[in-house]
């Protein structure tokens, strides 16, 4: 699976829905998750530096230092509408699987580069199809209109480029990625 997005979760407030799209296929899978977890995707998804490690940068680092590789991440149970998912790590000599929560699984296989896998029959029970119309590659991740409403009622559609950039910095020094994000994505709008 490649992650195909995030957005606003319509249906539960504060939380996101992280769409994962089959490789080698037409359905995606939509989990919704923390906003914590979104931006942790997020932030490592668009090569933002946050001022001091996040809990998953954390991880990655103490897992290298350690010698300890995670190899690829599984959402292997839809349980009432749970997902449940794992992450499978070796040292070299031993294959550990490690119950977790999918975001955070998510959340570590962007850092470690590694792929995410599920179960046919939890693409059966909780994926859709793509619209035919929509070309098969994945899309970067991008904010949807609320975003949009929330970037212009922030006022930083009024802000000029500089202003933006040091606005940026300043909400990446008091780690406020949410608004770092929102931020971006208006610099991101700009430049096309």
């Amino acid at each position: 699976m490649g992650i195909y997005g995030l957005q606003y979760s319509q249906t539960q407030t504060g939380a996101y829905a992280l769409v994962l799209e089959e490789e080698e296929g037409t359905r995606r899978l939509p989990i919704i998750i923390g906003s914590t977890e979104a931006q942790a995707i997020a932030i490592e998804l668009e090569n933002m530096s946050p001022t001091r490690p996040l809990t998953h940068d954390l991880f990655r680092t103490f897992a290298q230092e350690f010698h300890i590789d995670v190899q690829e991440v599984i959402i292997y149970n839809f349980v009432d509408g749970v997902f449940y998912g794992q992450i499978v790590c070796s040292d070299g000599k031993m294959e550990q699987k490690i119950d977790c929560r999918p975001s955070d699984a998510i959340a570590l296989a962007v850092r470690f580069k590694c792929p995410i896998y599920t179960h046919e029959f939890i693409l059966n029970a909780a994926a859709f199809e793509k619209d035919a119309n929509e070309a098969g590659s994945l899309k970067p991740i991008s904010i949807d209109d609320s975003e949009a409403q929330q970037t212009e009622q922030g006022g930083f559609n009024e802000l000029t480029e500089d202003e933006l950039e040091e606005s940026l910095n300043a909400a990446l020094a008091k780690e406020d990625y949410e608004e770092a994000t929102i931020i971006r994505d208006e610099l991101n709008r700009r430049k096309k």
